[in-house]
């Protein structure tokens, strides 16, 4: 087939499935599977596909149809205007996940100050590279208790111009750290065990439990948080975590009350859900 015939097969079998936007999904998959530019693409549309690279885009347009997440076809996802490679076991990263660095951007506005960092469950590393691309002078590290997501950040690292100022461990949560960190950042486990069955396929059947799972109440994580981040931060240091929908409460309950205080509300999304809670070190 040429490319023309092949977007529009494929097109077809994605509207068929339910896939929203199919035309558009058909055009990124066919770039991912062939490793073309947009303009490339359009301007040899009558090209043909060969035999090999012709079954590879079908089967991908199978697994986009029975709801694998586009992000994991194509193995990459964007992030603050940064490309990320995935692996099984990165979570997605998702677009309100930016407001957590929003908040610390607007919190520490200095872009010259040389920012000591720390991001716990770092997973692809999207939110230490975010930080690190924001403030040049800053020197970061990530922690992830898989092992895969580590090398993973490690590699995304280094692929954005990032190994020097960014180290990543294998851990669980701060315990291998003395502290002094000027900003900590997670996006932790949130969801209850319960809810798990619940999410939408492309969550359930896709991204990595240990990143989804956050114990029966769903603030398994924040506990911990709370007992380490006192420790990890330097006084008049910035903590800002990540919050599932309904959490604020809860969570700045769990946080405040000692040496951490919370800075006003939970910045909200645009769904108006409160998702990134600022704390500082008393």
């Amino acid at each position: 087939m040429t490319r023309a015939q092949l977007l529009r097969t494929v097109a077809a079998r994605l509207g068929t499935a339910g896939i929203a936007e199919p035309a558009r999904e058909a055009r990124i998959l066919l770039r991912s599977a062939l490793g073309l530019a947009d303009i490339d693409l359009i301007a040899h549309l009558g090209e043909r596909v060969d035999d090999g690279d012709e079954r590879h885009l079908l089967a991908l347009a199978e697994r986009r149809a029975g709801g694998e997440p586009m992000a994991r076809l194509t193995g990459r996802r964007e992030f603050w205007s940064l490309s990320f490679a995935l692996s099984p076991d990165t979570l997605i990263p998702r677009p309100e996940t930016e407001i957590v660095v929003d908040a610390a951007l607007d919190v520490l506005p200095d872009r010259a100050a040389a920012l000591r960092v720390l991001d716990l469950g770092t997973g692809s590393g999207a939110l230490l590279a975010a930080l690190l691309t924001e403030r040049p002078k800053a020197f970061g590290i990530g922690v992830d208790r898989s092992p895969g997501a580590a090398r993973q950040a490690r590699d995304n690292l280094a692929a954005l111009g990032l190994a020097r100022r960014s180290a990543v461990l294998v851990g669980c949560w701060g315990a291998a750290l003395r502290g002094g960190f000027d900003l900590v950042v997670s996006n932790p486990p949130y969801i209850r065990s319960r809810d798990i069955a619940d999410l939408e396929r492309e969550v359930r059947l896709h991204d990595p439990l240990l990143a989804l799972d956050g114990g029966t109440d769903g603030l398994d994580a924040y506990r911990a948080l709370a007992h380490e981040l006192p420790r990890l931060l330097a006084p008049d240091g910035i903590a800002v975590l990540e919050l599932g929908a309904g959490q604020e409460a809860d969570v700045a309950r769990l946080l405040s009350g000692g040496p951490l205080s919370p800075l006003g509300p939970a910045r909200r999304d645009l769904a108006g859900i409160g998702r990134a809670l600022v704390l500082r070190a008393g």
